[in-house]
């Protein structure tokens, strides 16, 4: 391992503060070998992280942490602030299996103080936090740091709206970077731009009003001149939009320039009221391949630091790769086929499309809420909207499910990657928002077996009058050879026949199902059927009975327990003759932490050896008729 001579003298931020300036410039570039280095072997969010690592290390260098508190918006941005947090010894654990977290976690540091994994929420949060520390009159200042694309977030809106004059150590600093996980769009990320333009307007301010102080009378010409000045600069200042909301602006400040962040931030620790601080800083700074490709190295697999290759191949065809395909053999038959993502053309596969379809694509930026809306108001005026969404990010969107889409019974597809457990921990686990949809009136929901299947049930949801939902996982099924049947409303897919039990998976668990099956004939002489659901909403409730009258029923699906499948299965069985019913999905009784899914499939028992023991011991246990 490299010598990191300073790195590993820093263990606490009180560290900083005993160094000179060409130890801190030095010390940055310590961190972004750190951070590439441990990245590049447990993979994670690289580009974001090398982005502020300068201004990581302004801040901890000017405030006093955690006396002062910092909120990350997104906190995948915060590696450097781990590792000079007292976490450097760790850091090789990053994302592991009881490793730290990629993502601020309040439980792990007293460094960390709000959680964050979705964008949009520091404002808000750090808001609240200075009015607690007001409230008890205590000092102390409370920073949020957001970046561009989490600025134009609605709830990044509504916070700005409540700022008060009264939240007087209130600091939002604006990391703009022009990304978000796509290129940020919209007017707000415009509007930064042109603030750029006028960074000279703080300057030249400071300096008349110390030139007019000098003057007889200077304080009466100066009241004239704020009155003059609040009428015209919003003519030629674009910084005025958030002096307007009660924040002072502050920029635009070299975002990789050490020396001028230090200067900033002493200067307005002591303003005695909110400031907004607009900082340029470039995604992947310091890293050729980071900067080049920043969408790529957004969130990463492990790859060769050298070359930024990544070390594992992907496979040729994913869910992801197929709905970018088949939305793109829809568009060529439809032409009132439109396309809505969220911030997330690449990692969803709709850009493709967006590629083909310009025209056709609409990227509304980290404002799910809005997409969904936005969708439901095309399909009212006859387009045939389609909507990409992680199953994380889709939870903001439920309202907007509800009331403006299902109430209406408006033909929206609905698209739901990353649906299930993921490596990147609580904030980022698609298993909350299934329970919700299955509530939802007038709404279809299908989980596919495998990417052939996903396009099948693509097909078919264009042609339904109605909201329908997709969801399946990030990465490839790996049982492509399933053969895959017409999709017809409601019906259940037999993949394998059984005498002795029978599981019902939901979408890609049917693999797992399937290799369960193999293993309990042939290690324990049982003879599993095996049941692909296809449709959870509505859902196949003639063969599930059927199965039930005869066999044992296991269910098996990559969501949170009592809130999908199994909630599905004992409802329709609690008042019918049956052979008993067990499940097996994620607890719901405690939160899945980060962690290789691998590992965590087997804590949870959700992995096939789990799986086996536990069917077989059920059966062995439980007397069936």
């Amino acid at each position: 391992m490299p010598d990191n001579k300073l790195l590993d003298g820093i263990h606490s931020p009180e560290d900083l503060k005993i160094l000179n300036s060409q130890q801190l410039v030095a010390l940055c570039s310590e961190l972004r070998e750190e951070i590439v280095r441990t990245v590049s072997r447990n993979g994670g969010h690289l580009a974001p992280n090398l982005g502020v690592i300068e201004l990581t290390v302004a801040l901890h260098r000017v405030f006093r942490m955690p006396s002062d508190q910092i909120v990350w918006d997104v906190g995948h941005q915060s590696y450097a602030h781990k590792l000079l947090t007292g976490r450097r010894e760790h850091f090789h654990t990053l994302r592991l299996d009881d490793g730290i977290s990629g993502f601020p976690l309040p439980e792990e540091s007293e460094y960390d103080s709000f959680i964050g994994g979705h964008a949009g929420n520091a404002i808000s949060a750090a808001l609240g936090l200075a009015a607690a520390r007001e409230n008890r009159h205590e000092s102390g200042h409370v920073v949020a740091v957001v970046g561009d694309g989490s600025l134009i977030n609605g709830l990044s809106m509504e916070a700005l709206n409540n700022v008060r004059s009264s939240c007087k150590n209130l600091i939002i600093v604006v990391n703009d970077n022009k990304m978000s996980i796509s290129k940020s769009v919209g007017a707000i990320p415009n509007y930064l731009n042109r603030i750029i333009t006028g960074r000279s307007y703080n300057r030249f301010k400071a300096f008349a009003k110390m030139a007019v102080n000098r003057l007889p009378s200077g304080e009466g010409i100066i009241g004239g001149i704020q009155k003059l000045e609040g009428a015209a600069k919003s003519l030629f200042v674009p910084g005025v939009f958030f002096e307007e909301l009660g924040l002072r602006y502050i920029g635009p400040v070299n975002g990789h320039k050490l020396s001028e962040l230090i200067q900033t931030f002493e200067r307005i620790r002591d303003f005695n009221r909110p400031v907004i601080v607009h900082v340029i800083t470039e995604k992947g700074s310091g890293c050729e391949y980071a900067i080049e490709f920043p969408e790529k190295f957004h969130g990463i697999s492990s790859f060769n630091p050298q070359t930024g290759q990544c070390r594992k191949k992907s496979s040729p065809v994913h869910f992801s790769s197929a709905f970018g395909d088949a939305l793109c053999a829809l568009a060529e038959k439809d032409p009132a086929v439109i396309g809505i993502t969220a911030a997330m053309a690449c990692g969803t596969g709709m850009k493709k499309f967006a590629e083909k379809f310009p025209e056709r694509f609409y990227d509304v930026g980290i404002a799910e809420g809005h997409a969904l809306t936005f969708a439901a108001g095309i399909a009212a005026n006859g387009g045939h909207p389609v909507v990409a969404i992680y199953g994380t990010f889709f939870q903001r969107a439920l309202d907007s499910l509800f009331h403006d889409i299902c109430l209406q019974n408006l033909p929206v597809i609905l698209c739901i990657d990353r649906a299930g457990v993921v490596e990147d921990g609580p904030t980022h686990h698609g298993i909350y928002d299934e329970t919700f949809a299955l509530e939802m009136p007038n709404l279809t929901i299908l989980a596919p077996k495998n990417e052939h299947e996903l396009k099948a049930m693509f097909e078919y949801a264009c042609g339904w009058k109605a909201p329908v939902m997709i969801r399946y996982p990030r990465g490839s099924s790996c049982q492509e050879s399933l053969p895959v049947l017409p999709v017809e409303t409601g019906k259940s897919e037999v993949l394998r026949p059984g005498s002795d039990l029978v599981l019902w998976a939901a979408g890609h668990e049917a693999k797992t199902a399937l290799e369960a099956a193999l293993r309990l004939e042939k290690e324990h002489g049982l003879s599993c059927k095996v049941v692909n659901a296809r449709f959870l909403k509505p859902f196949d409730e003639a063969a599930l009975k059927a199965d039930a009258g005869t066999l044992p029923v296991f269910t098996l699906e990559d969501n949170l327990a009592g809130g999908g499948l199994d909630s599905i299965a004992d409802r329709l069985l609690v008042n019918e003759k049956h052979h008993g019913v067990h499940h097996f999905a994620w607890p719901s009784d405690r939160i899945i932490p980060h962690g290789t899914l691998p590992k965590l499939r087997e804590k949870f028992g959700m992995n096939v050896d789990s799986i086996v023991a536990k069917i077989q011991t059920l059966l062995r246990e439980t007397p069936y008729p």
